[in-house]
Formats: C-alpha cells, sequence, structure tokens
C-alpha cells in the first residue's frame, strides 16, 4: 500500500524506507575523478545498492507551483515497451529486471570512450531533485520529482570531440527478463533508440535520472538511470541506458523510424501541432479519472520557455 505524504513536506524530506533485500554491499560513498577524465571500469561493476540514495546529501527542488502527480500512479502508469503495451505491464513484469550489475557505455565522438559503472559515474556529482511536468505524446500528463543531475556532468566527463554534433541513447535489449522485447506481436526493432542534438543535450533543464520521489528509481520507471527531457513529449525520455554515443549524423529514433508521420526527431511539446490522431492542444493531467478527467490546455514547450532559443529560425510545424 501506498501512502501520499502530506503537501507541506518534500519527497527529498523523507527517509527511503527501510530496504531489507541489499543488492551488494555500498564500498564506497563517494570519491574523486581527476578534471574531465572517467574512471573506466568493466562490465562486473555494481548497480546502487537500495541504501545508497539515504547517504547522498539530495539538493531539494523549487517548487512549480503545480499538484505532485502521486508516487503510486507515477509508478503504476507508464509506457515502457519492454514489458508490454498495457500501462500496467511495466509495473507488473518489470521485477524481473536486473539492473545489478549495470554499466553504460560510452563511444563516440569522445576523446576517452568506454564503460563506466554507475557508481564511479556519480562520484563528485551531486544530486538534486528536479520537479518537472511530464507531458505523454498520447496527451495526459504529471508532474514529479525527479532524483538526477545534468547530462552534461557525464557526457563531459568523455571529453566530447569537435565533431559531436548529437547524442544517441539505448535501452538495454535482454529479452530473457523484458518479455515485451521477445513478444510476437512487437514491430520495434530493438534496442529501443532516442536522441538529443548536443546544445539540447547540454542544457541545465536536462538530467538523468537516478531516483524519483526520494527513493531510487523503481525499474518499472527506467533503473537504473534515465534521461528526463521536461520540455519534449516522455518518449524522449529513454529510459534504462546502457550506451551513449556521440555522432556527426543524427541518430535514427526508434518511434521516427517506426512511424515518421508521427513522432518526429524533435517531440518537442506543441500544442500547436496536432498528433495525426489526436489534439494536443490540451492533456489530462493526473490525477485524473474517466468521469472526471482533469484537463488543462498544453502550453508550448510543456511551459519551460528557456528552451526556446535553441530552435530560433527552426521551423516547428516541419520538424516536429
Amino acid at each position: 500500500m501506498l501512502i501520499k505524504p502530506p503537501a507541506d513536506i518534500r519527497p527529498s524530506e523523507i527517509t527511503p524506507e527501510s530496504v531489507y533485500r541489499s543488492r551488494r554491499r555500498f564500498m564506497r560513498e563517494s570519491g574523486t575523478l581527476a578534471a574531465g577524465a572517467a574512471t573506466l571500469v568493466g562490465p562486473s561493476a555494481a548497480g546502487l545498492p537500495a541504501e545508497w540514495l539515504a547517504a547522498r546529501k539530495v539538493k531539494p527542488g523549487e517548487p512549480i507551483g503545480e499538484q505532485m502527480t502521486s508516487e503510486s500512479d507515477a509508478t503504476s502508469y507508464n509506457n515502457f515497451y519492454e514489458f508490454g503495451t498495457d500501462k500496467g505491464d511495466p509495473a507488473k513484469y518489470a521485477h524481473e529486471l536486473t539492473v545489478d550489475p549495470w554499466t553504460v557505455k560510452v563511444t563516440g565522438e569522445v576523446e576517452r570512450p568506454g564503460d563506466i559503472g554507475l557508481e564511479d559515474m556519480l562520484s563528485g556529482i551531486d544530486l538534486e531533485e528536479r520537479i518537472y511536468r511530464l507531458r505523454c505524446v498520447e496527451a495526459w500528463s504529471m508532474v514529479i520529482p525527479w532524483i538526477g543531475f545534468p547530462v552534461k556532468k557525464l557526457i563531459d566527463k568523455f571529453q566530447p570531440t569537435s565533431d559531436a554534433r548529437y547524442v544517441e541513447f539505448r535501452t538495454l535489449h535482454r529479452p530473457s527478463e523484458m518479455r515485451g522485447q521477445r513478444s510476437i506481436f512487437s514491430n520495434i526493432d530493438w534496442p529501443y533508440v532516442e536522441g538529443l542534438r548536443m546544445d539540447e543535450a547540454n542544457h541545465p533543464l536536462a538530467i538523468f535520472a537516478v531516483g524519483m520521489y526520494g527513493k531510487l528509481l523503481p525499474n518499472q520507471n527506467g533503473a537504473p538511470i534515465r534521461l528526463v527531457v521536461p520540455w519534449k513529449y516522455g518518449f524522449k525520455s529513454i529510459k534504462s541506458i546502457v550506451e551513449i554515443r556521440l555522432t556527426r549524423r543524427q541518430p535514427k529514433n526508434t518511434w521516427n523510424v517506426l512511424q515518421p508521420k508521427e513522432y518526429g526527431f524533435y517531440a518537442n511539446v506543441n500544442p500547436n501541432v496536432d498528433h495525426p490522431r489526436w489534439s494536443q492542444a490540451s492533456e489530462r493531467r493526473f490525477p485524473t479519472t474517466l468521469f472526471k478527467p482533469n484537463r488543462i490546455a498544453t502550453r508550448m514547450f510543456n511551459g519551460y520557455d528557456e528552451v526556446a532559443s535553441l530552435y530560433k529560425g527552426l521551423d516547428l510545424t516541419q520538424f516536429y
């Protein structure tokens, strides 16, 4: 049973519940990396033990003046096709995924390519709570308190070259534990792929999340590390990342390859450009019910106007 905390208590102020099923003893709380250099580790690197987040100081998030979505809604209503196409499938089946050990491979246009384990990745990085709106392309939305750090902080560790113009992300491909990947009804060419321009990835609003609601990410929400880009539709915020590749050319993201007339590369929230099968002018904000839909107007860039300068001169009806 999930109990919603009082509205006057921040999720970041709540100590995570005791966990009796530890994945791995946490061997060190923090470390120091040489400037611009990542500590590269082999594929046996550990994931994050459940006690890890409680030992870290997390900078509280800035309120956005909007009601927070309940933790139960945010963790039970998800799109994560690797576990099934129904909204409840991720919460039902994602426990089958093993997230320890976990490493992320960084390749492409970088000076220091290699694999990095989560503990080494987060050494020397300050975590902070970011309370963001999440707008799904399906016209529903939430307000979620993520815990993470700017994408730029990780990418800079691998020293991008001057030829790095895009960042490609890949989700784990493990059909033995991700039943949606082995479904005979799936038409997705796994693994799931997404991408950003370098200036988008370097924008301070773009983060890698390792937690939400004061706890480590649950599997159904993209454990142990996912992308969160709040001014774009939710499918851009790729989950369970295992590979990051910096490229000269624009990546071919999964939904754009499957249905290019419906899902573009940019996927910026734009109420003036409808999906071919439904309007994007409004959204159902959780909490919402069938008989009492909490419908609100959708805002350009999901309300994050500070990113508008990234697209100056770009026709966002053509580059959707």
